[in-house]
């Protein structure tokens, strides 16, 4: 840092597998083998790659045409530009690509949500019709994540049925359905709040980004049928990280990936010392439950002790409805058939130390 001063960031230092090359910013970077790297495997060193060159592109549907020409061995994600025309309806690869690419595919420690600003003592929650619980539970009631996950993501994904720890962590809790669609119960619940038919309600605001807009505008006509208005609010995803961050929007699209394997990472979300701007607690919950619960599990060391606790604290955020659980999310990779030796994994880290390209 002494040395390069601001320009620090264009001259990093590492071990890993491959070392820093060429960087062109926001056009291309380029990484090469690592002659010292430690790791051998079946007596061959590793890296089996002699280089990676990672390309900029701000437009995902020009990403995927590289792609399919051939110009680009990886692609990570599916976007609703191109989802029908690389994957079948059953999440499929297109067989029409078989002889060009491969997909690799499994659960993916990552939750997809609707936050709601549940503390009334910030302006955007004050005079919000989410500040009634009754409000919160109808949303998710009301909202049919089956036919969303078949015709917006292809089947990719397992629908938000349960809490807000995903498939494969432990502590997931299979056995309850936490809010199953059925929109007779919304109905109910809105109209021992005061708005049968949400008549009288004020609108609310779903604020999100361009890459959501599909998931929002379902959500929006689902609610819709409640006689709930909602209103969507497009931002660019530097202004919507900021104004979650600062606890000023009142309903918002979010998603929570692992940063460790344990459900710690996800319950943290909604431990009230973890407020924003402080903390990841975008929602502002607290609960002395909840945080007494929390508490006594991080002085617990073994992690079979540990579940009980973490399955009553996702049980008691989800009876209070902070959130609207929209899917638990897959990792997709997708690459040219010539490359071997990528995988896959729940965290969707990148390995490239075993891969070859023939």
């Amino acid at each position: 840092v002494q040395k390069y001063g601001a320009e620090f960031r264009k001259n990093p230092v590492g071990t890993g597998p491959f070392r820093f090359k060429i960087w062109k910013e926001g056009v291309k970077m380029v990484f090469v083998k690592n002659p010292r790297y430690f790791e051998s495997e079946h007596g061959r060193r590793l890296p089996l790659l002699d280089a990676v060159a990672i390309s900029f592109l701000a437009d995902r549907q020009s990403a995927f045409l590289e792609f399919v020409k051939g110009r680009l061995d990886f692609l990570s994600g599916i976007d609703p530009g191109y989802k029908d025309e690389l994957l079948t309806r059953q999440g499929q690869l297109n067989p029409k690509y078989k002889d060009r690419i491969r997909l690799l595919s499994e659960p993916y420690l990552n939750t997809e949500y609707l936050g709601i600003l549940v503390d009334t003592s910030m302006p955007a929650a004050r005079n919000s019709p989410l500040r009634d619980i009754r409000i919160r539970q109808a949303l998710s009631y009301g909202c049919d994540r089956v036919k969303m996950i078949r015709f917006l993501r292809n089947n990719l994904g397992t629908p938000g049925l349960q809490g807000v720890i995903p498939p494969g962590m432990p502590g997931f809790d299979s056995a309850h359905i936490r809010y199953p669609y059925n929109p007779e119960k919304a109905r109910q619940l809105l109209k021992s709040a005061g708005y049968p038919d949400g008549k009288g309600m004020a609108p609310i605001t779903l604020t999100t980004t361009s890459d959501y807009i599909d998931l929002a505008k379902f959500f929006q006509s689902q609610l819709a049928e409640l006689g709930i208005r909602l209103v969507i609010d497009m931002n660019q995803p530097a202004a919507v990280r900021e104004m979650k961050a600062q606890a000023k929007l009142e309903f918002f699209r979010a998603s929570w990936i692992a940063d460790y394997p344990d459900a710690e990472s996800y319950l943290s979300l909604f431990y009230s010392p973890n407020f924003c701007p402080g903390g990841p607690n975008y929602t502002h919950f607290s609960n002395p439950d909840f945080d007494e619960l929390y508490k006594m599990s991080m002085s617990i060391p073994r992690l079979d002790d540990r579940i009980p606790l973490y399955k009553a604290m996702d049980s008691l955020i989800m009876s209070q409805a902070p959130v609207v659980i929209l899917y638990y999310d897959k990792v997709l990779r997708f690459t040219r058939n010539n490359i071997n030796g990528l995988g896959t994994n729940p965290m969707n880290l990148l390995d490239l130390k075993r891969v070859v390209k023939e």
